[in-house]
């Protein structure tokens, strides 16, 4: 059997098709393109419309390329909207993602049953690095997020469960994990007695083998001083931060129903500035905001150009049935959505090129990617080096120019 998995939107997607992936490997299924493929599982994504109308247009345009196919769909879009996927072409069945685990269990062997050991290696599905699922759903009520509805309430895989599949993906090869989880900074609250973040990146500090560990993206009220001097002095921790800060106004945040001010996150992006100089420390900006004025989108736009941040993802704001800001008004037009979403980018770019600049004559870790020609730093840099070395190793690369991109050299 040849199969596909193709995979929208978040980290703990691709965690969730790395699961997938692994089972169809451990039968002895055989990677294929989606228009060549026996199998297409993809794996959606609904926090946004377009993310929905991404995955419809993926599953027609397989269909009409690949009609022999079968097609399977998950993820959050499958779960929130089974029936504008059923009736798709090529579509055989729908998997919610409170079923995928026993559809992973249901792959590994033709009658369901049995067990397989590890099945993958660096490189799998375009990874070099290995997304380590620790945590899913949600409990947190933000205005615009339909997430909580589609991955259920928060629930943590023990410290004991997390160690001994580093222990495995160590063994198989890879040299750096990222920490992901719907909601990353609640590890731990579910569990009897309570555990916590901090507590499970101690136990990560002092894991066995050559792997290092790449957090997720953290809401900035659960990334606390202790968790910011843990990565500072570890080495065991990439020196990077993905921190949503979602809107600069706090009339704005406070609308977003987001727990924490424009002052709090200032104060916690300058901290770990302090702390870790050359961090790589990336938001997200919601722009369109329903009731969202031209005041706060200047107020937003200073506030984001001040920050010392090194990435921006912006977002055009959508509604998404059922939450809160759905029902908020007056609601601002897609064109000007658009037009504000392109001036936050200009805004991106420049703190993106102001972050380059100034690591340009650095020497930085980092691991070779795909053919050995890419270096992802520590710090989250992309930078390309002369060829001739091999996928997934530890190098230390002098970043030398940021235009027309980021190169250097091994060192």
């Amino acid at each position: 059997m040849t199969y596909a998995v193709v995979t929208f939107g978040c980290r703990v997607n691709q965690a969730d098709s790395f699961d997938v992936e692994e089972s169809l490997r451990a039968r002895g299924g055989v990677a294929a393109p989606a228009h060549d493929a026996d199998l297409v599982v993809v794996n959606t994504c609904t926090v946004t419309g377009a993310a929905d109308q991404g995955a419809r247009n993926f599953i027609r345009r397989v269909a009409r390329r690949n009609p022999s196919a079968r097609i399977v769909v998950t993820g959050c879009y499958a779960t929130r909207e089974p029936g504008a996927l059923t009736s798709l072409p090529g579509v055989v069945r729908l998997v919610s993602n409170g079923e995928k685990a026993a559809f992973v269990r249901e792959l590994r062997s033709p009658d369901g049953d049995g067990a397989c050991g590890l099945r993958l290696e660096p490189g799998v599905m375009g990874r070099t690095a290995f997304p380590l699922r620790v945590q899913t759903g949600c409990e947190e009520r933000c205005a615009f997020c339909v997430i909580p509805s589609t991955r259920g309430p928060s629930r943590s895989r023990p410290i004991a469960a997390v160690l001994d599949d580093v222990d495995r993906l160590a063994g198989a090869g890879y040299r750096e994990l990222w920490l992901v989880g719907v909601h990353l900074g609640s590890y731990g609250r579910d569990h009897l007695p309570p555990a916590s973040l901090l507590e499970l990146l101690r136990a990560l500090d002092g894991a066995r083998g050559d792997v290092s560990f790449r957090i997720s993206s953290l809401e900035p009220m659960d990334c606390s001083p202790e968790i910011v001097a843990l990565v500072a002095q570890s080495g065991r921790f990439a020196p990077h931060f993905h921190l949503p800060l979602q809107h600069g106004s706090d009339r704005m945040l406070a609308a977003m129903r987001r727990p924490y001010s424009v002052g709090f996150y200032r104060g916690l992006v300058d901290d770990i500035r302090a702390r870790l100089p050359h961090a790589s420390i990336g938001t997200d900006v919601i722009v369109g905001f329903p009731g969202e004025s031209e005041e706060d989108v200047e107020v937003c736009e200073g506030t984001v150009a001040g920050l010392p941040v090194s990435y921006l993802h912006v977002f055009p704001y959508s509604d998404r049935p059922g939450t809160a800001a759905e029902a908020m008004s007056p609601k601002v037009s897609p064109a000007e959505t658009k037009t504000r979403a392109a001036r936050m980018r200009d805004i991106g770019a420049q703190l993106s090129s102001r972050f380059v600049r100034s690591q340009v004559g650095t020497v930085r870790p980092g691991l070779t990617l795909d053919d050995g020609a890419t270096v992802l730093t520590d710090n989250f840099l992309k930078v390309t080096v002369p060829p001739g070395l091999a996928r997934n190793m530890r190098v230390s690369v002098r970043i030398e120019a940021d235009s027309p991109a980021l190169a250097g050299h091994v060192v």
